[in-house]
């Protein structure tokens, strides 16, 4: 090689080399440093914009602080946070959250001088003084349990009094579902012990031990109580071990936020285990709700809470009635069996298990398992009580978060109960003896404490499947004045027992027809009148239903055990479908996957042969944008007995109709009885709701403006016919009318390739068993850059091959 040319070979390398961008370790660490301190910025930004807002804020009391601020830029806003009114998430300072001064406590940390030192003693006295007092402001949410993720010793702080003209809240909850165990070493000597009941951890439920899947170890699962407008956010994490889940919030539409709605293959793919998905949703929706998952059996066996969303009372058209609207005055009431539910669902589905609950549970709680021998003070488990003050009138929140068929009747000995709301919609008041609910609705009452000092029993009773002809399951609860004897009323009442003759709503089978009782229809709302109400709706669907006899390929396989072929009729199972159609759901999210509608189905499209042979498919109803929906839901009441809640996700709609005509009837005597003008709608002031019952060989109609682009499920509301097919989907709007699916959102769906052989290694084009290289020196790359041991090395390398060749060069 000539001289010259070696030479230039070297210029060419060290001029590569320097604009290759090869950097040190230390230009590394440098770049490193930067991005987390970055990245910190970010984290803290919503803090900061805070702090920024409320020095923009400041009155003339503060003047005396803005003379100073030179001198307090050193203090660091994250560690002495002057407020958490605005953003209630979990501080992820250095130093632990619960080391920082709360109510005059100091912390484990080093203190740091503070600027006001510097001051003259005056000025250093007002400023203390003003400082000191806002620290003392700043709740105890700022501790948090390190497993759940839950405020430790204090109320959530977005649980409070709403105010008008106050600025909306950032509420943060962490949810952990698990697998658990009611009466765990977490319980000790509970109910011997009744403290020991109470301690962290403990589920006690009626004293029976049962595995559960639970939230936070609670159950119900922790209440979400915050103010209209507040933005929620919920990191939900899966510890299930196998289980995807989801998380459904009942009663928020999600309007702009469909993918919160935790719909599995509908709005979002299920939740794996050991990942955690974030819900975040503003709550636009006032009133009793609660939240609960939608996958599988979870709801049964615990996976459900309190969902509260209130206004300022001065906006509450009944705020007049009542004096408190307390936390300890929500009733979640539920059926409760002593198993998995799932066991239950697949003994009753492949084999002659029945589907009845033997009791009730109220927020959790309740009388069943007898702990002792003695007939005449029988020890049970402490009874659900809620505590009132006479003279005063309090406002109670009722959740049915049910599982089965089993409607449950409510009354109080000694008391009517006056029923303002249903849903979360204001109704006209209406005083009562007792109320019906049904699974998935929602009843606010007012109830006046004025009877004598006294423990009186809130008795609860279930009907259908849980009435005296199967299970008479039953519950109790306790209604204690203060001032009365801490014991529960004498007695354990009988199912007979547990009702109270009077005025009924809502009652079991009964509608418009009926004198002795009022019915959802008859109930008036307070809301004026809107579009859905107008005479002619743009769409009306009929959608029937009933359980039939047919070879359900998932349970019944002809020609093995098809459905006659079962010798016994206890063992051959009805199928319950809606037009003759089982929802079978799509392996990808409908929202996320946009599916074209040549993959959907409804009675418009299927054969004349699924009335009586089994079909199932997607079963979508399209309705254009802000068009007015009627459905006239029928139950044709042949098989069974048997009562349907039905709740749409998405929407709220009105009740204009709900009769009975007989103990059976068809879809074509509901047609011709509409035809004829006998089926009367209420077009003026109809009750608004999410959740309605249909009775047993009749009708309910429903009116709903469709202004709520998405996919959303309308589905039965009782657990074990959901999971086998009655269910459907209203596809409002097209998907350009529908928000774009955010950014990075999980994606599931089917593998199956069109051939395994595809998967094999590919054979060389050619007969050259060389690899090619198209670089020769060496690289490694380290999360998607060149390491910086690879790019000294490499600079070494290249440093000594220049020398090599001077060298070569120079000997010649």
């Amino acid at each position: 090689m000539h001289p010259r040319t070696g030479n230039l070979v070297c210029v060419v390398f060290l001029v590569v080399l320097d604009l290759s961008g090869i950097k040190t370790q230390t230009e590394i660490e440098h770049q490193t440093t930067t991005e987390a301190f970055e990245t910190t910025t970010t984290t803290d930004h919503s803090y900061a914009d805070d702090i920024k807002v409320r020095q923009s804020r400041k009155t003339l009391d503060d003047a005396i602080i803005h003379k100073i601020e030179p001198l307090l830029q050193d203090i660091k806003p994250a560690e002495i946070p002057e407020s958490a009114s605005k953003v209630i998430m979990p501080l992820r300072n250095r130093n632990p959250v619960n080391e920082i001064v709360i109510n005059g406590k100091k912390n484990k940390t080093e203190p740091i001088k503070h600027p006001v030192e510097k001051l003259d003693h005056e000025l250093a006295k007002l400023l203390r003084n003003k400082i000191t007092k806002k620290i003392n402001n700043i709740r105890a949410h700022v501790r948090y349990d390190e497993v759940t993720g839950e405020v430790m010793d204090a109320p959530h702080p977005c649980e409070r009094e709403c105010k008008e003209g106050e600025d909306p809240m950032v509420c943060y909850y962490h949810f952990n579902l698990e697998w658990y165990q009611t009466m765990s070493k977490a319980c000790f000597n509970c109910p011997f012990n009744e403290t020991d009941c109470f301690r962290p951890d403990c589920i006690p439920a009626d004293g029976m031990n049962r595995p559960l899947n639970v939230i936070n170890r609670k159950m119900p699962g922790p209440a979400i109580e915050v103010c209209q407008h507040d933005r929620v956010i919920v990191d939900v994490e899966n510890d299930l071990m196998t289980e995807g889940t989801t998380v459904h919030w009942h009663g928020q539409h999600q309007k702009g936020t469909p993918y919160m709605d935790g719909t599995p293959y509908v709005t979002q793919c299920p939740i794996p285990p050991e990942t955690t998905f974030r819900y975040q949703f503003n709550a636009t929706h006032t009133g009793t709700h609660f939240w609960h998952s939608h996958s599988g059996m979870q709801r049964a066996d615990g996976a459900a809470g309190a969902f509260i969303v209130r206004k300022p009372k001065s906006q509450d058209p009944h705020g007049h009635l009542y004096d408190y609207d307390r936390t300890d005055h929500v009733m979640i009431v539920t059926d409760w069996i002593h198993e998995l539910s799932v066991g239950m669902f697949t003994d009753h589905h492949h084999s002659s298990g029945d589907n009845k609950p033997p009791t009730l549970l109220i927020n959790g709680v309740g009388r069943f398992r007898v702990f002792n021998n003695d007939t005449e003070k029988p020890l049970y488990m402490k009874a659900a009580r809620f505590n009132v003050e006479q003279g005063y009138r309090y406002r109670f929140r009722v959740i049915n978060a049910e599982f089965l068929n089993c409607p449950i009747e409510l009354s109080v000995d000694g008391h009517n109960i006056t029923v303002i709301s249903s849903d979360g919609y204001d109704l006209e008041p209406i005083v009562a003896t007792s109320l019906v609910t049904y699974a998935g609705e929602r009843y606010d009452f007012i109830l006046d404490a004025n009877n004598e000092i006294d423990n009186y029993w809130i008795r609860f009773r279930g009907l259908m499947d849980c009435d005296e002809v199967f299970t008479k399951a039953k519950q109790v609860g306790v209604l204690h004045y203060e001032g009365a004897m801490e014991v529960e009323p004498a007695g354990d009442p009988t199912w007979e027992e547990l009702h109270n003759e009077g005025l009924q709503l809502n009652a079991l089978n009964k509608g418009e027809e009926e004198d002795e009782t009022i019915s959802v229809a008859e109930m008036k709302s307070l809301d004026g009148y809107d579009e859905s109400l107008k005479e002619i709706a743009d769409y009306q669907f009929y959608v029937a239903y009933d359980f039939y006899a047919k070879n359900n390929s998932h349970f019944h396989r002809s020609p093995y055990y098809g459905y006659y072929q079962v010798p016994e009729k206890v063992n051959r199972l009805y199928t319950p479908q809606l037009n003759h159609i089982s929802m079978k759901m799509p392996s990808s999210p409908l929202l996320v996957a946009r599916p074209t509608p040549d993959h959907f189905c409804n009675a418009s499209s299927i054969e004349e042969s699924c009335k009586e042979g089994y079909c199932e498919c997607s079963h979508v109803l399209s309705v254009k944008l802000n068009s007015v929906v009627e459905v006239v839901i029928v139950d044709e009441g042949i098989t069974f007995d048997a009562n349907h809640p039905f709740h749409l996700h998405g929407h709220s709609f009105r009740v204009v109709g709900l009769r009975r005509l007989a103990s059976d009837t068809t879809i074509e005597e509901v047609k011709a009885f509409d035809e004829a003008g006998l089926l009367k709608r209420n077009l003026k002031n109809a009750p608004i709701k999410d959740t309605v019952t249909v009775p047993d060989g009749g009708y309910t109609v429903i009116r709903f403006k469709a202004d709520n682009p998405g996919y959303w499920l309308f589905h039965c509301h009782i657990e074990f016919h959901v999971e086998v097919g009655m269910a459907l989907v209203f596809k409002v709007g097209d998907h350009k009318d529908m928000p774009p699916v955010p950014r990075e959102f999980p994606k599931c769906g089917s593998y199956i390739p069109d051939n395994m052989l595809e998967l094999a290694t590919e054979k060389p084009k050619n007969d050259n068993q060389f690899i090619s290289i198209s670089h020769w020196w060496p690289v490694v790359v380290v999360n998607n850059t060149v390491s910086s041991a690879s790019s000294i090395s490499l600079c070494i390398y290249l440093l000594t091959c220049c020398m090599l060749l001077l060298k070569f060069n120079y000997d010649r």
